[in-house]
């Protein structure tokens, strides 16, 4: 939002200009209505719990999980794959009760690695083929220039949607910005070519 070097925040060298840029952007963050909870290996039930009071207070309209493989299960479960598929449907399930979408990011598979094609699969979801089955929309995200340092076209960014239980699945394009760590329309960018625009949704078969 302030849009300063994000190494200049985390080593404090910033300059006078970029001072007013921080203070306006972390005041508009402490004002908007979002809660952050980082306790460690939270189960379901932590979360339910959790996301039930807040939701008595006021209406909840997202819940992010960052990220799935971090909860941990009940304990009684006999493999992690079986931990993570409870988890998957338990986030399912809350998500039905407070009628509220819950963002569940997910680690991949290492398979990913060994492919010429690094784009992710369905198939990639790692520790449980139920989040697969669980979730009403997947979507990764892929950027070239991680395996292809030489690409030119730095910032893009691929937005793959490969499951959508009630709408089309494809492609669609973002740019990235990594001095800010953010992402950018790509129709809104003077540098980027115009037929990657972000609502050139392709479909994929």
């Amino acid at each position: 939002k302030a849009q300063v070097d994000s190494s200049k925040v985390r080593t404090g060298y910033l300059a006078k200009s970029d001072w007013p840029k921080v203070h306006d952007a972390g005041r508009e963050l402490s004002e908007a209505q979002l809660f952050i909870d980082d306790s460690p290996a939270l189960t379901v039930l932590d979360v339910r719990t959790r996301v039930r009071r807040l939701a008595a207070e006021q209406p909840l309209g997202l819940i992010i999980i960052d990220y799935m493989q971090l909860m941990q299960g009940r304990g009684s479960t006999e493999s992690r794959q079986l931990e993570v598929s409870e988890i998957s449907r338990g986030l399912k399930a809350l998500a039905k009760e407070i009628n509220a979408p819950i963002l569940a990011l997910s680690q991949l598979s290492r398979a990913v690695e060994s492919r010429t094609d690094k784009r992710p699969l369905l198939s990639d979801l790692r520790e449980s083929g139920s989040i697969e089955q669980d979730a009403d929309v997947v979507m990764f995200i892929y950027r070239d220039i991680v395996y292809n340092p030489e690409s030119d076209d730095p910032g893009k960014t691929e937005i793959l949607v490969r499951k959508q239980r009630n709408g089309p699945i494809g492609d669609a394009f973002l740019h990235f910005e990594n001095q800010y760590t953010r992402f950018y329309d790509r129709s809104s960018r003077a540098d980027v070519p115009p037929e990657a625009d972000a609502s050139d949704f392709e479909p994929a078969f």
